[in-house]
C-alpha cells in the first residue's frame, strides 16, 4: 500500500477500499477488540473497510486507534486526516473539526494540509441550513473557506471553497432580508431600513440586491422619503433594468409622478456614484 499518496484527495476511493481487510485471519474484526494485538496496517484496513461498509462512527474508532497505538508511524498521519473524513460522513462535525485541526497543527506543509483546512470549512458549512437558524456558523464557515481559499489557492480545493463561499455570504444576505422584510410588514419602516442597508452596502455581490433596492424604494416612499427612494430606483434602473424589483419600483414612483435618478444628499446618493459613476468619496 502505499501510505504516501494521500487518499483523501480523492474521496470517491475512499468508499472503494479492500474488502479482503474484513476477511484476513488476521484483521481487525467488529466489536470488542484489543488493538493491540493488531499492527498499524490491519487496524488502518480495518477502518477502510468499514468506511466502505458505510460504517463511518467505527472507522473513526479504528483510525484513533492507529494514531494511538503508533503514533510516530507514517499511517498515524494519515490517520489523523481519515479520522476528521470518517466523522464528517457520520456528521459528528465536531470531532471531525478537531481532528482536522490537529492535521492542521501538527502537518501544517503535508500535501494533505489543504484537504484538512477545506473538511475543517465543511464542518461548519455543512450545518448551515435554514435561513432562520442563527448566523453564527455561516461566519465561521466564511472565515474557514477563506483559509483554504488564501492559504491554499493552488490546491484542488481552492474552486469548491470559492463557490461554497459565495453561497454562504449569499446566506447571510438572506438573513438580512428576511428580518427587514418582516420589520417592513410591520411598517417598522427605519427598522427595515435598516436591514436592507447591510444588503445594498455590505453584500452588493449577492443575488439580493435588487430586492434590497425595491424594499428601500417600497419603505422611504411610506415615510415619505421622496428623494432616497427616487435614488434607490435609480440604482436599480442601472443595475437591474431587466428584473421584475426594477419593474415594481418604476410603477411605484411613476404611478407617484417621480422619476427615477438620483436626487438629494443621502447614502443612496454616495452608493449611487460608487456604482453607476465609479466615484468614491
Amino acid at each position: 500500500m502505499n501510505v504516501g499518496k494521500s487518499r483523501a484527495k480523492l474521496v470517491g476511493a475512499l468508499l472503494v477500499v479492500v474488502a479482503a481487510a474484513g476477511c484476513s485471519d488476521q484483521s481487525v474484526e467488529r466489536g470488542t477488540v484489543n488493538y493491540e494485538n493488531f499492527t498499524a496496517q490491519q487496524i488502518f484496513e480495518r477502518g477502510e473497510y468499514d468506511l466502505a461498509q458505510r460504517d463511518p462512527d467505527l472507522a473513526a474508532k479504528s483510525f484513533a486507534e492507529v494514531e494511538r497505538l503508533y503514533p510516530y508511524s507514517e499511517l498515524a498521519k494519515r490517520s489523523v486526516i481519515m479520522q476528521a473524513f470518517a466523522y464528517h460522513q457520520d456528521k459528528d462535525y465536531e470531532n471531525s473539526r478537531a481532528a482536522a485541526q490537529r492535521f492542521i497543527d501538527f502537518y501544517p506543509t503535508d500535501e494533505d494540509a489543504a484537504y484538512a483546512q477545506y473538511l475543517l470549512a465543511l464542518s461548519y458549512y455543512d450545518q448551515i441550513d435554514e435561513v432562520g437558524r442563527d448566523q453564527g456558523l455561516t461566519f465561521q464557515a466564511l472565515q474557514s473557506l477563506r483559509e483554504v481559499i488564501e492559504r491554499y489557492p493552488d490546491s484542488e480545493y481552492a474552486s469548491s471553497a470559492i463557490l461554497k463561499f459565495d453561497l454562504a455570504f449569499d446566506h447571510l444576505a438572506s438573513k438580512e432580508m428576511e428580518i427587514g422584510r418582516y420589520y417592513l410588514r410591520r411598517d417598522h419602516f427605519s427598522a427595515a431600513i435598516n436591514r436592507f442597508r447591510v444588503v445594498v452596502e455590505d453584500f452588493q455581490t449577492t443575488t439580493h440586491t435588487a430586492e434590497a433596492l425595491h424594499r428601500l424604494v417600497e419603505a422611504y416612499l411610506s415615510l415619505g422619503l421622496v428623494d432616497e427612494a427616487r435614488t434607490a430606483g435609480a440604482i436599480l434602473g442601472h443595475n437591474f433594468r431587466g428584473t421584475e424589483w426594477y419593474e415594481d419600483s418604476y410603477k411605484l414612483l411613476t404611478g407617484r409622478g417621480l422619476t427615477l435618478e438620483a436626487a438629494g444628499d443621502n447614502w443612496l446618493r454616495q452608493v449611487y456614484r460608487q456604482m453607476i459613476q465609479g466615484r468614491w468619496l
